[in-house]
C-alpha cells in the first residue's frame, strides 16, 4: 500500500485575514518605540475656536395688556351678591365709569333711598309745623291721641291677663286628665298583677301537688302496683302543670311590661303638657310686658308730643333741624350703597372675560376681567444665563400661530426676580425646571391692533442684541 498526501492552496479571505492582522501588530510596535524616543510628543493645548457673538436672545413668553388685568367685582358689604343684568359682552369696549353690570341688590336699596327720602320729608315738616305753632285743635288732637293710647293700652293688658289665665286653666286641665290617666294606668297595672300573681301562685300549688303524685305514682310504677299509662298520665300532668306556671310568668312579665311602657309614654305627655303650657303661658306673659312697655312708650311719647306742641321752644327748632341732618345723612348713606349696586368700569378698556352672568351668585373670580388692550406688551421668559444681555430699548420680534408674520415691539421693563419657567414648547425632553427672568416688550402702536384680542396667547420672542 501507498500513502497519499493531498495539499491544498489556503484560500484568499484567510490571506487577507493574516495581512490585516500583521499590519497591526507592527504599527502597534512602531508606534510604541517612537513614544519611548520622544518621536511623538504630548499633544499640545490647541487655540479655543471663537464664534461670533450671538446676535439675539429668544424665549417663549405670553401676550397680556401694559397694564394689569383688573377683576371686577361686588364691594365688600355686597359681596356674594347676584347679578340681576350683566350689560356688556365679552370684547366689547368700554368707557371709564359706564355701567358693567347690575347687582340683585339693587331694588332693595332703591326702596331704601326711598325710605330714607321719605324721613327728610317728614322731619322738614315737623320742622315747619314747629315754627309755625301749634293750634287749639292740635292740641285737642294730641291730647285725644293719648286718652286713645292710654285706653288701647289697658284693653291690650286686659285682653292679654285673660289670655294667659284661660291658658294657665287649660294647662292645670290637661295637666289633671294626664294625672288622672297616670293613676288609671298604675291602678291597672296593680291589680293586673296581682291577678297574675295570684294565678301564678294557684299554679304552683297545683305543679306541687302533680310533681307529689307523680313521685309517689313512680314508686308504685317501679313495683309494678300500676300501669305504666297510668303513670305516663302523671308524668304527664307535671309537664302541663309547668307549662301552664311558665305562661303565667311570662303573661305577669308582658303585664309589666307593657303597662310600665303605657305609664311612661302617659308621664312623657305629661311632661310634654307641662312644658308646652308653661312655654305659652311665659310667652303670654313675655307679651303683656311687651303690651305694657310699648303702651307706656307711645303714651309717653303722645304726652310728650303734646307738651312740645303747646310750646315752641328753641330747642326744640334745634333738635328738629337736627333730624333733618341725620335724615339727609341717611338719605346720602343709602344713595351710596345703591350706587355700589352699580358695577362701573373703573377706567376704558376692553371686556376679557365674563365670570358671572344674570341671575349667577359671584364667585372668587369676580363679574370680569377688563384690561387696557390699546397697549398690549409679550412677557417673555428670559433664561437668567441670558438675561446679562438684555437691556432696556432693545428692539424685539414676535411670533405666534395665531397672527401671520411677525410684530414688533422695545424691551420697556426688565424683572428683577427669578422664577420656575412657566411656559413652555411641549417639546421631548424639555427642562421642565429652568429659572427665568420675565421681561416685557411693549408692542409698537401699529402692532397693537393685529393682537389685541389675544391675551395669554404662547408667542415666540426675539431680542435683538
Amino acid at each position: 500500500m501507498s500513502l497519499k498526501i493531498s495539499l491544498k492552496p489556503p484560500s484568499n479571505g484567510w490571506i487577507i485575514g493574516l495581512i490585516i492582522a500583521a499590519t497591526a501588530v507592527t504599527g502597534g510596535v512602531l508606534y510604541y518605540g517612537a513614544s519611548q524616543f520622544g518621536l511623538f510628543s504630548k499633544p499640545q493645548k490647541q487655540a479655543v475656536e471663537t464664534f461670533p457673538e450671538v446676535q439675539k436672545v429668544t424665549a417663549l413668553g405670553r401676550l397680556e395688556p401694559e397694564t394689569e388685568i383688573i377683576k371686577l367685582s361686588a364691594p365688600i358689604p355686597l359681596d356674594g351678591d347676584r347679578i340681576s343684568k350683566i350689560l356688556v359682552k365679552e370684547g366689547e369696549t368700554v368707557k371709564s365709569g359706564q355701567v358693567i353690570a347690575i347687582l340683585d341688590s339693587r331694588d332693595r336699596l332703591q326702596d331704601a333711598v326711598l325710605v330714607a327720602q321719605k324721613q327728610v320729608a317728614i322731619a322738614n315738616s315737623k320742622l315747619a309745623q314747629i315754627q309755625a305753632g301749634a293750634k287749639t285743635g292740635q292740641i285737642q288732637a294730641q291730647k285725644a291721641t293719648v286718652a286713645r293710647l292710654e285706653a288701647q293700652t289697658v284693653g291690650d293688658k286686659i285682653g292679654q291677663q285673660e289670655t294667659i289665665a284661660r291658658l294657665e286653666a287649660q294647662w292645670l286641665g290637661d295637666k289633671q286628665a294626664q294625672q288622672e290617666n297616670i293613676a288609671r294606668l298604675e291602678a291597672q297595672l296593680q291589680g293586673d298583677r296581682q291577678a297574675q300573681q295570684a294565678t301564678i301562685k294557684r299554679l304552683e300549688a297545683e305543679l306541687n301537688n302533680a310533681e307529689s303524685e307523680y313521685q309517689r305514682y313512680q314508686q308504685l310504677s317501679q313495683e309494678g302496683a300500676i300501669s305504666n299509662s297510668l303513670f305516663d298520665g302523671k308524668r304527664l300532668s307535671v309537664e302541663t302543670a309547668k307549662q301552664q306556671l311558665n305562661e303565667s310568668k311570662a303573661v305577669l312579665t308582658r303585664i309589666n311590661t307593657t303597662s310600665n311602657k303605657q305609664i311612661g309614654e302617659a308621664k312623657a305627655v305629661l311632661r310634654r303638657i307641662d312644658a308646652t303650657n308653661s312655654k305659652q303661658v311665659s310667652e303670654a306673659k313675655i307679651a303683656l310686658t311687651r303690651i305694657n312697655a310699648t303702651g307706656n312708650k307711645q303714651i309717653s311719647e303722645a304726652s310728650a308730643t303734646l307738651n312740645s306742641i303747646a310750646e315752641i321752644r328753641p330747642v326744640d327748632i334745634q333738635a328738629a333741624k337736627a333730624e333733618i341732618d341725620n335724615a339727609i345723612a341717611t338719605v346720602k348713606r343709602t344713595q351710596t350703597e345703591l350706587e355700589q349696586a352699580y358695577i362701573r368700569a373703573p377706567l376704558s378698556g376692553q371686556i376679557i372675560k365674563i365670570h358671572t352672568h344674570s341671575g349667577e351668585k359671584i364667585g372668587d373670580d369676580g363679574i370680569a376681567d377688563l384690561a387696557q388692550t390699546s397697549q398690549m406688551v409679550a412677557v417673555a421668559e428670559i433664561y437668567q444665563s441670558d438675561i446679562s444681555k438684555v437691556k432696556l430699548g432693545q428692539k424685539a420680534t414676535i411670533t405666534g400661530q395665531a397672527f401671520i408674520g411677525e410684530v414688533r415691539g422695545t424691551v420697556s421693563q426688565v424683572g428683577l426676580q427669578v422664577n420656575r419657567q412657566n411656559t413652555f414648547a411641549n417639546q421631548p425632553g424639555e427642562n421642565m425646571d429652568r429659572r427665568v427672568i420675565e421681561v416685557k416688550i411693549r408692542i409698537n402702536p401699529e402692532d397693537v391692533n393685529r393682537v389685541s384680542g389675544l391675551t395669554n396667547l404662547q408667542v415666540q420672542t426675539a431680542i435683538a442684541l
